[in-house]
């Protein structure tokens, strides 16, 4: 088995995404806790693993690897059991449609930086941090939601019958919706596929309450 290393932060969507796909390929990783409210993503020691100094960082055989979809797409050429993936050109830009919703439209507006900018724009009222986070998540999962319908998605997972990259990329989506109260109660089809993936194993040991760390 490979040596890996994954520096990440708890509550962090891109390390959650991580997680997730590390426990699905069954493989055993460690975890170094990078603290994100400590600043220790900035630490120089961090930002010269990973020059973005963001999380998640992952080592692998002498390897490093930064970015959530990076990550996961190599961990799922290296072991192809379960595929990730649809092996059809077409339904594997489907998957990937769905996926990049989340990581590169929702996920970027909500990270923590751009949040704390909006706030300090808006003279220090951190009362708009939550207005904004429940507005724009429950806006990228309306049209994720609009994409499962379109694409006649109606069965336990986002695209055909096997979990995929689009899977991943949803639930820690759902743990941050639900964390700033964004409304989801008429997203029928996220719904259905959340309760489905919150019972799967790889998607429970890679929960941040069941990480085995002190939280923060």
């Amino acid at each position: 088995m490979p040596e890996i290393k994954l520096y990440d932060y708890w509550r962090s969507s891109a390390s959650y995404r991580v997680r997730i796909a590390l426990h699905l390929k069954g493989l055993a990783f460690e975890c170094e806790e990078v603290n994100l409210l400590e600043r220790g993503q900035q630490a120089p020691a961090y930002t010269e693993m990973n020059p973005q100094g963001l999380v998640p960082t992952l080592e692998i055989d002498g390897i490093r690897l930064t970015q959530s979809l990076a990550i996961i797409e190599y961990l799922n050429d290296l072991y192809p059991n379960p595929p990730l993936l649809p092996q059809d050109p077409l339904e594997r830009a489907r998957v990937r449609q769905l996926s990049q919703v989340i990581a590169m439209d929702i996920h970027p507006i909500c990270n923590l930086n751009v949040v704390q900018s909006i706030v300090d724009l808006a003279g220090g009222n951190e009362a708009i941090k939550p207005r904004w986070m429940r507005e724009k998540i429950r806006d990228g999962l309306v049209a994720f939601e609009g994409l499962l319908a379109q694409f006649g998605s109606d069965g336990e997972v986002c695209f055909g019958s096997a979990i995929s990259l689009a899977d991943i990329c949803l639930m820690p989506q759902i743990y941050n919706a639900d964390r700033w109260g964004a409304d989801r109660s008429d997203l029928r089809n996220i719904n259905r596929i959340a309760e489905f993936l919150s019972e799967q194993d790889a998607f429970r040991a890679a929960y941040p309450s069941n990480e085995p760390r002190e939280k923060t």
